[in-house]
Formats: structure tokens, C-alpha cells, sequence
């Protein structure tokens, strides 16, 4: 803690536009002397923090990053759903328990389908949906 007042509020917040800048001093602080350097506060006021330059995504690769890992994580479980259904078929697995895995497996593959396209969120819920179908076919075995 910094011991001001404002020292337990993120980084990235801003005052409302019609809120003026607080001084950190206090509203009781004297005036500051004429001969003060004023090229050593931030850009913006004494109360506000310097922008942040690492949180800027002008490229895109946060989006290229999120369409990767669904893709990626789709075809990982697809993959894996389809070797426990071709592993439960060679089994003496009841019939529904092979085709949850490869239902699921097949949920996965629209998933990394979709992901790879930029729907990254329907992604995210088509993996999910297919991982229950996979663990309810296990509840089978």
C-alpha cells in the first residue's frame, strides 16, 4: 500500500470525464511554489498513472491466440474421444458407451471447427458439451 487514498483501485481506472483530477496532497495542501518542476509528473494530472503500454492488442494475436487454443484443445479431444470409442468397441462395453465417446469426439470436431473460425466463446460451450457427453458415456461403463 502507498498510503493514499486511492491506492487499493486498479491501474487501468479512469475518473469520469466530469470529475476533476484529485490532488494527492489534500484539499488542504498550500499551493505549490511557482519554481516547482513540473516535467516530472505523469502525463494527464498529479492524481492519474501513466497509460499502460503492454495491454495494446493493435495486431489481433490475443484473438489469434484464443482461435489457436480452440482449435487446438477441439482437435486434442476429439482425438481422444474417438480412441476410447474405438477402445470401448473392442471391449465388452454395452453399445450406448462407444457411441457417447465418438458423439462427444464428434461435438469436439464442431468445436474446433468453430474455433478456428473466431467463434471462440460457442467453442468454449461446444468442448464442454462434449466432454459430458463423454463423461456421461462413461457413467455407462
Amino acid at each position: 500500500m502507498s498510503g493514499r487514498a486511492d491506492s487499493d483501485t486498479h491501474p487501468d481506472t479512469r475518473p469520469e470525464p466530469d470529475e476533476a483530477p484529485r490532488d494527492p496532497a489534500g484539499p488542504d495542501a498550500p499551493a505549490p511554489a511557482p519554481d516547482d518542476d513540473r516535467e516530472t509528473l505523469p502525463p494527464g494530472g498529479a492524481g492519474e498513472r501513466p497509460e499502460p503500454e503492454e495491454d495494446t492488442d493493435a495486431d489481433g494475436s490475443r484473438a489469434r491466440r484464443a482461435r489457436f487454443v480452440a482449435a487446438g484443445t477441439g482437435a486434442v479431444l476429439s482425438v481422444a474421444g474417438l480412441a476410447a470409442a474405438l477402445l470401448r468397441l473392442a471391449g465388452p462395453a454395452p453399445a450406448p458407451v462407444p457411441a457417447a465417446y465418438a458423439g462427444g469426439a464428434a461435438v469436439c470436431v464442431l468445436a474446433a471447427v468453430l474455433g478456428s473460425r473466431g467463434r471462440t466463446r460457442r467453442a468454449l460451450w461446444l468442448l464442454v458439451a462434449g466432454l459430458m457427453v463423454m463423461a456421461l458415456g462413461d457413467q455407462f461403463d
